[in-house]
């Protein structure tokens, strides 16, 4: 059965939803992240993935306090992304309560900082994001293009025994209109055994059957459950 991960991304203190990463679509849902990850947990959900877009805009981690509230509040196993650049990062968003970090840009900007990160961390603690625009990687907030195919790159960072890949497709974040089935059936064939995760696109329950259909391990959802196309008793068989 298919994991599914709601999310939470946060600026200003606020969770927000943004479309295909564009800040200036920013639309607030709650001025309560620490609540709205309490009521998923109530709801069942075991798991949460926390974006700090402020940070992944500026290039340094903004919400650590906002992590540290919901780890001390819940017990859901949170993954933490957004303005990591170094293993400084990755050991102070572990100590603030993550159970797993989402690394991106650094993987890209400097590898070297990733190894030191795998040696200290082990890979099980750690998520690639592997964001994708056009099937090309992007960085920096979704700003900049790595110049490598997403397929290319997530091959490189499984030499490095990373096993969990979150790959969200830009051009359809936000926009409710079906994920990117076609580039994750891609991955998973030339990748058998990967936990992939998919972002971006899901407009209600049937985009999630579909992933699961296709064999894609996870999903991450976040604006069809906030503007009511994803309810809960739908969801309720995969909790």
């Amino acid at each position: 059965m298919i994991d599914i991960i709601p999310a939470i991304d946060l600026m200003d203190g606020k969770c927000v939803r943004l479309s295909q990463g564009d800040f200036s679509s920013r639309k607030v849902y709650s001025s309560d992240p620490v609540d709205m990850a309490m009521r998923f947990e109530d709801y069942g959900f075991k798991r949460l993935h926390l974006v700090d877009l402020d940070g992944a805009d500026q290039g340094r981690l903004k919400h650590l306090k906002i992590l540290e509230k919901i780890a001390g509040k819940t017990g859901l196993l949170t993954d933490f992304g957004g303005g990591v650049k170094n293993l400084s990062d990755v050991r102070s968003i572990i100590n603030a309560g993550a159970f797993m970090v989402c690394i991106g840009s650094m993987a890209v900007k400097d590898e070297e900082e990733l190894d030191l990160v795998l040696q200290q961390f082990g890979p099980d603690r750690i998520i690639l994001a592997a964001d994708a625009k056009d099937d090309q990687l992007v960085i920096s907030g979704w700003k900049e293009p790595a110049g490598i195919p997403v397929l290319d790159f997530i091959g490189k960072m499984t030499g490095k025994n990373i096993a969990r890949i979150l790959c969200t497709d830009v051009n359809r974040d936000g926009m409710l209109g079906g994920t990117s089935v076609a580039l994750y059936e891609k991955i998973l064939e030339r990748y058998p055994g990967l936990y992939l995760i998919a972002s971006g696109g899901v407009g209600g329950i049937g985009d999630i059957e579909l992933l699961e259909r296709s064999g894609v391990p996870a999903v991450v959802f976040g604006k069809a459950f906030y503007e009511g196309k994803l309810g809960i008793d739908e969801m309720k068989d995969y909790l």
